[in-house]
């Protein structure tokens, strides 16, 4: 009976210390300690979950400014440059990634079709989306708010997770801008 306790005492404790850490990833914030701004579940099955972190960097100060009131710099259908990540093993299930796919594509037509990422000057304000396997999210590398549309971001996903898997030799992959301003990034969660 003492011993189930204990069992069941250290068994919450881990699963807490893994809920209260959900975003302890240097791909998503290198170097950078990471604060949730906003979590929620998006799709028709509101089975997605998507979250706004802030990523603190150490970034040497910029001698430029740039206004703050500037409309977002639309950047929708802008090419990228995709990259499979190698070697093979470990990569997400695609399957898992259409999911988050349909639940950009569900979005789009009931939430709006471009959404807005913060600039990446000082810190940077990804976006994290994740089901079961799947995480992609999308970095602002730019000194000003870019907007993107979902329907771009869940084609990417669908592109990332089916061309860079296992059978291709790799295990996730993204797609950076040309002009080096953002990217997207498929992984394993």
């Amino acid at each position: 009976m003492k011993s189930s306790l204990i069992l069941t005492l250290i068994a919450l404790f881990s699963s807490c210390l893994v809920s209260a850490l959900p975003f302890d990833d240097e791909s998503v914030c290198p170097g950078g300690e990471t604060e949730i701004l906003s979590e929620t579940y998006i799709g028709k099955d509101h089975n997605v979950k998507m979250t706004t972190l802030s990523c603190s960097t150490k970034v040497h100060a910029s001698n430029t400014l740039s206004a703050r009131q500037t409309a977002p710099l639309n950047v929708c259908g802008a090419n990228c440059n995709t990259n499979c990540f190698i070697p093979a093993g470990g990569g997400p299930d695609p399957n898992e990634c259409h999911i988050i796919a349909d639940a950009l594509l569900y979005d789009s037509q009931n939430v709006g079709a471009l959404f807005t990422i913060p600039t990446g000057n000082s810190t940077s304000n990804p976006v994290v989306m994740q089901y079961r396997s799947c995480k992609t999210f999308f970095i602002n590398q730019d000194a000003q708010n870019l907007e993107y549309c979902r329907t771009d971001w869940s084609s990417l996903i669908d592109w990332l997770a089916f061309n860079c898997q296992a059978t291709q030799n790799a295990h996730g992959g993204n797609c950076v801008a040309v002009d080096q301003r953002w990217f997207v990034q498929v992984q394993t969660s």
